[in-house]
């Protein structure tokens, strides 16, 4: 049970890539509140073990913000957090996919459902990065495919691949944690995802993969996105501002014909086919 919130004020701008990069930092939750204010702020949840003030240090060292923010940090007192959590969450259709917690009901015309419920890894469907990437999939998946999932987080877009046919799908992330969560995903939605650390991901070569991280991870892994995809593959990069695209797509411009394929709030999709 979260123990702690931690509140700091930002930028609308920054409001979205802070969030994700506190996740990735190790908060468990992270909301994005007075969106009609001046100012834009950021309420993360932190169990008792965890140190909130390292956590946004490293978060802002992430997403390039300033390394010292004003931030206050509070005591949380006894409350039904799981009842709280599960408001903050809706379901959401994209394309043959529909996408909801194990609390929501499913319509009965949806031809592919996903379970996940919000927990402690990034990826629920309801960020705008993560849509992204679910449409990609949706428009890109013929069934047969080999995928690779690279940041997989709570593991949503590599069960997604599995839903739409693939014939194997590989899930890699640094947080030890993302690799527990995605197994357990994988198993409550009964497909078979392979999640590892990258380290233990096996030489090979896939026909669709996916990266849903930050711009600079994004830049600094192409060589190896580059060596895991088969020629004519298919990628999709997110977790990108749109102020960031043209960097990233430069750093992939050798192997793959990239592209800006979508844009939503301040957020680009970047796909490309492996030359």
């Amino acid at each position: 049970m979260p123990s702690r919130a931690l509140r700091v004020e930002v930028e609308h701008a920054a409001a979205d890539a802070l969030s994700d990069a506190l996740l990735d930092a190790g908060a468990e939750s992270v909301s994005i509140e007075s969106l009609d204010s001046p100012r834009a702020v950021l309420s993360a949840l932190f169990g008792e073990a965890a140190d909130p003030a390292r956590v946004l240090a490293r978060a802002l060292e992430l997403c390039g913000q300033p390394p010292r923010v004003a931030y206050t940090l509070e005591a949380l007192q006894d409350k039904d957090w799981v009842r709280s959590s599960q408001a903050q969450f809706a379901p959401l259709r994209v394309g043959r996919l529909w996408i909801g917690a194990s609390w929501h009901v499913p319509p009965a015309d949806a031809a592919q459902v996903v379970r996940i419920d919000p927990g402690l890894a990034f990826g629920t469907g309801s960020h705008a990065t993560t849509r992204l990437v679910l449409e990609f999939l949706d428009r890109t998946m013929r069934g047969g495919e080999r995928v690779l999932d690279y940041g997989c987080g709570s593991g949503i877009l590599a069960i997604a691949a599995a839903k739409l046919g693939a014939a194997r799908v590989d899930a890699v992330d640094v947080d030890p944690k993302a690799i527990d969560v995605t197994r357990e995903n994988a198993r409550a939605n009964a497909v078979a995802v392979s999640a590892c650390l990258p380290e233990a991901l096996a030489p090979g070569r896939y026909d669709v993969l996916v990266a849903n991280i930050l711009a600079q991870p994004l830049i600094a892994l192409a060589p190896l996105i580059a060596a895991h995809t088969e020629r004519g593959a298919c990628i999709a990069l997110a977790g990108v501002l749109e102020a960031q695209a043209e960097e990233v797509v430069a750093a992939y411009a050798g192997h793959f014909d990239m592209t800006i394929a979508a844009r939503e709030e301040s957020w680009a999709l970047l796909s490309g086919a492996r030359r």
